[in-house]
């Protein structure tokens, strides 16, 4: 992608962090990203996440790699790295020159910003200047993707962005403990009523008609409640396989600040 930049480090693999990390990369950063074993992405088509099942993946011509320590990054490579470390222990000795934290938990884990010259978060959970340098908007609507220096994100609902009428009727939620087991993949078109899945033998239905856009990964040991899926009501089987509108504005943020606090 040209002149290397500097070394990015995302802390998050899955849709939104991956729109930041395609902005990143296609600038010319060398992006790391941080994961988790068995990483909650939903959108795993569009998530860097799948490659730490997989080994590797690519989305839109970025081609994502998994690797088993810092030692194995190699900066003069166009790939995105990607390695298990969820708390960041390996942060500091890779120097980075710029880190976000993606997760995406709603709360600060232990992000400060004092581990690289510039700290950025998404969404709520941080406060700047005092957490992080700054935060960026991840809520859909006026302010999405806007840079905050002074303050908090919009804190979360639980409610997820409007689809053509539809909100939370959208989410597949874990009706058990347990492992997925499902009918259908992601991509496929279903219908309200039909049984997408189960969990420790507990189905689980579609509640409008749509693609179904995301799905965690069935090695993941799941919790009752947790979200578990997505259907997309607009029914495009291929919007599974690009980068949202909104992980894309929210990277947009990213990249203003980064200029905005000369670190490009």
């Amino acid at each position: 992608m040209g002149k290397t930049r500097g070394l990015a480090i995302v802390k998050g693999g899955g849709d939104i962090a991956t729109g930041v990390i395609y902005r990143l990369w296609r600038v010319g950063f060398k992006v790391v990203c941080l994961e988790k074993e068995y990483p909650l992405a939903i959108r795993r088509t569009v998530s860097a996440a799948q490659a730490i099942f997989d080994g590797h993946c690519t989305i839109e011509g970025m081609a994502v790699k998994k690797i088993r320590s810092f030692d194995q990054i190699d900066r003069s490579s166009d790939n995105i790295e990607i390695l298990v470390d969820p708390f960041g222990l390996g942060i500091k000795e890779m120097h980075p020159d710029v880190l976000i934290n993606a997760v995406m938990a709603k709360k600060n884990l232990g992000t400060s910003k004092d581990i690289a010259p510039l700290v950025l978060a998404l969404g709520p959970g941080f406060s700047a200047p005092e957490d992080v340098h700054a935060v960026i908007e991840t809520k859909r609507g006026h302010y999405l993707g806007r840079i905050i220096t002074n303050g908090t994100a919009i804190p979360d609902t639980g409610i997820p962005g409007m689809e053509m009428g539809y909100t939370t009727e959208r989410l597949l939620r874990a009706p058990a403990d347990g492992k997925l087991e499902t009918e259908y993949c992601i991509g496929d078109k279903v219908r309200k009523g039909d049984l997408v899945g189960k969990v420790n033998g507990i189905p689980f239905y579609a509640e409008i008609d749509g693609v179904l856009r995301g799905l965690i990964h069935p090695s993941v040991e799941v919790v009752k409640g947790l979200k578990i899926g997505d259907i997309d009501p607009r029914n495009e089987p291929e919007y599974c396989y690009t980068i949202t509108d909104k992980a894309l504005a929210v990277a947009g943020g990213v990249l203003e600040a980064l200029f905005v606090f000369n670190a490009v």
